[in-house]
């Protein structure tokens, strides 16, 4: 599957008027991260369970 393929969405707590937001899109196998303003830019991949992890620590969970 080719990252152009994979549906990327930002969070909802991002606003409206740029800034620094990055996008996520979520596959089986990994999850994707690029910068919303250069989505043709770099982008990395990790798994499932380190973004879970990712996440927690993020939320304070």
């Amino acid at each position: 599957m080719s990252t152009t393929d994979l549906a990327w969405f930002k969070s909802s707590y991002s606003g409206g008027e740029g800034g620094e937001c990055v996008e996520v899109a979520t596959h089986p196998s990994a999850v994707h991260v690029r910068d919303s303003k250069d989505p043709h830019g770099p982008q990395f991949a990790v798994s499932p369970a380190a973004w879970a992890a990712f996440v927690g620590v993020a939320s304070g969970v």
